[in-house]
């Protein structure tokens, strides 16, 4: 297997993880409330804790689905911006970069 072809296997393991968490996260804002006042404001202030993790890891799950269309496409590893390489280092520790560190600095 390919090194492109194992960075999208981890991409898509990790778009799977996501997946099911958001899923998890949506099934805990569905449930009903509970009807104690006081238990409402508790579950109120932890659904808003549920809603930042919610939207973290839509954000990544559309990062990561960018990425995998840029290794279909044939320009994952280069920046969306400049066209220069993103860099090895920074596609290591975050393998669905779209920019290099220049540009995502800016």
């Amino acid at each position: 297997m390919s090194g492109l072809q194992n960075i999208k296997k981890l991409l898509e393991e990790r778009l799977q993880f996501l997946c099911a968490k958001v899923e998890g996260i949506e099934g805990d804002l569905r449930e009903p409330a509970d009807p104690d006042f006081a238990e409402q404001a508790t579950e109120a202030e932890a659904d808003e804790v549920l809603e930042g993790l919610e939207n973290s890891a839509l954000l990544e799950i559309s990062q990561i689905n960018a990425a995998v269309a840029r290794i279909d496409g044939g320009t994952y590893g280069e920046c969306a911006t400049c066209g220069e390489p993103v860099g090895e280092k920074r596609l290591e520790s975050i393998p669905h970069a779209a920019q290099c560190i220049s540009c995502a600095s800016k």
